[in-house]
């Protein structure tokens, strides 16, 4: 029997191997929207009317926004699409390459809106190498983008552990923490009732980054049960460490954003909800809480995307649009 990392190349659905992946990428297509849906109309206002610590804040978030789901997209393509070997799971991944895409352009549109000066946009587009905060989560990302990229089959298993890490790394550190802390601002903002146009296209993208964490779990726990002695001691000391390490960087990046002073946010209270976020990803890997974090923003248990709480708890049916033909949208992640 093959399993999914065997090196290979199936193409052909039946008989299909992993349709628990299928169902994944049907799923998804119920997720569709368009940035034309976004209502930017008010944020300006809110953005004339903001603190100077508020709009620095705003401006290092857009920063990060101008490059972070490009990064995620380049790893899928370099790395986890050639992998991952059922064509059920690539069905899954070629769509989310187009939510990255969609998310590219949401970002664009944002900074359009946001950074109308050409000047202001061309340093937002840089700052992965000039803002130190942002440059560190760029390089902490390319680093596990690299430490794979060289591997053209997964022959062994120590490379097949290295590819479970740049996984792990993707789905719970980069759109597990630095995008779910990125989201904790935006939504911090809308519960003083400011960037509406933001939260509403933030929710949509939040949801894509939720299904796309659902996915990756998901391909973990398949390799688990295919290959259990990959999951050893040294892979859970590697796993912790990655996330200690994500969790500085972002912390660094609070620092920056909270320069200014926002009454309400503390630099220790974005600390608290990564170790809490980072808890419920060691929990969805099978591993024990490492941080015994509590989640201390009421306003994300508060505002109208339940998920930010409970995401791995949500049904497809929570964000599905009408479209025609045979489905089922009730399968839980």
């Amino acid at each position: 029997m093959t399993r999914l990392l065997d090196p290979g190349m199936r193409l052909t659905l039946r008989p299909m191997a992993y349709p628990q992946f299928f169902e994944m990428y049907r799923a998804a297509i119920k997720n569709t929207w368009t940035v034309e849906e976004v209502d930017f109309s008010t944020d300006l206002a809110d953005l004339a009317k903001m603190s100077p610590a508020e709009r620095h804040l705003i401006q290092r978030l857009v920063a990060f926004f101008a490059t972070g789901d490009s990064i995620v997209a380049n790893n899928l393509v370099l790395n986890l699409y050639k992998h991952v070997n059922a064509p059920e799971a690539r069905m899954y991944l070629s769509r989310q390459l187009y939510e990255e895409a969609l998310h590219v352009q949401f970002y664009l549109t944002l900074l359009d809106t946001y950074v109308p000066d050409h000047a202001d946009r061309q340093r937002a587009f840089a700052a992965v190498e000039t803002i130190p905060s942002i440059a560190k989560k760029a390089a902490f990302c390319m680093r596990w983008i690299d430490s794979i990229q060289s591997l053209g089959r997964l022959e062994t298993a120590a490379d097949r552990r290295r590819f479970l890490l740049n996984l792990i790394c993707f789905a719970a550190c980069i759109e597990g923490l630095f995008f779910f802390g990125a989201f904790a601002y935006v939504y911090f903002l809308r519960s003083k009732g400011l960037l509406h146009g933001l939260a509403a296209g933030t929710n949509w993208v939040f949801r894509d980054e939720s299904a796309h964490m659902a996915f990756a779990f998901e391909v973990v726990a398949t390799i688990r049960r295919e290959e259990p002695e990959l999951f050893d001691a040294g892979l859970e000391r590697d796993i912790a460490a990655m996330l200690d390490e994500a969790i500085a960087c972002e912390v660094q990046f609070a620092e920056d954003l909270l320069s200014g002073g926002i009454a309400g946010l503390s630099v220790l209270e974005l600390r608290t909800y990564l170790e809490y976020c980072a808890d419920q990803r060691l929990l969805t890997l099978g591993l024990p809480k490492r941080y015994q974090a509590k989640n201390p923003f009421g306003f994300l248990a508060l505002q109208d995307v339940q998920e930010v709480t409970n995401f791995f708890e949500r049904r497809v049916s929570a964000y599905q649009v009408g479209v025609e033909g045979e489905v089922t949208f009730d399968a839980s992640f």
